[in-house]
C-alpha cells in the first residue's frame, strides 16, 4: 500500500509478485536472503507498474489516503504522514515505507542495488522533507 497508494492495485502487485517469485525460484542463487531477493522482486514490479501507469494516464498518480480504520480516525498526525509519505518520489516512498517496516538498511541497499551510505542519506534527506512539510502545516 506504501508504494502505489491503491488498495486494489497493491492487491494485484502482491499476486504478480507470487507469480514471478514462483516462475524465478529455480534461478535464485542464494546470493542473498530469499526475503531480500523477494522483496527486490516486489519493488520492481511496483516500479515497473507505476511507470507503465505514468505513460498511460497524463495525471501524475492521484494521492489516495483509503478511508482511515478507528485508529487512524484518531491521528490526525498519522493522516498527515501517510499524505506526506504518498506525496513522494516513487523510490524515496519506496524506501521510507521499507524504513518503517523496520527493514534493516543494509537490506535497503541490497533490494536498491545502491551503497548502505546512500541509504541512509536518502532516508536522512526524505525524513527532512516529511519534517519540514509537518512544520509548514503546524503538525509539529
Amino acid at each position: 500500500m506504501g508504494y502505489v497508494n491503491d488498495s486494489d492495485w497493491a492487491k494485484d502487485l502482491v499476486q504478480e509478485t507470487f507469480i514471478s517469485v514462483w516462475k524465478n525460484l529455480p534461478n535464485f542463487r542464494k546470493e542473498s536472503a530469499i526475503n531480500t531477493w523477494i522483496y527486490r522482486i516486489a519493488v520492481n514490479n511496483c516500479l515497473r507498474q507505476i511507470e507503465r501507469k505514468k505513460k498511460t494516464v497524463d495525471d501524475q498518480i492521484l494521492v489516495h489516503i483509503p478511508s482511515s480504520t478507528p485508529v487512524e480516525d484518531n491521528n490526525e498526525q498519522l493522516v498527515f504522514l501517510r499524505k506526506c509519505i504518498a506525496e513522494l518520489k516513487e523510490v524515496d516512498r519506496i524506501i521510507i515505507s521499507m524504513v518503517l517496516e523496520e527493514i534493516p538498511q543494509k537490506e535497503i541497499a541490497e533490494v536498491l542495488g545502491v551503497s548502505e551510505g546512500n541509504v541512509r542519506v536518502k532516508v536522512h534527506r526524505i525524513k527532512g522533507k516529511i519534517s519540514q512539510k509537518f512544520k509548514e502545516h503546524g503538525q509539529f
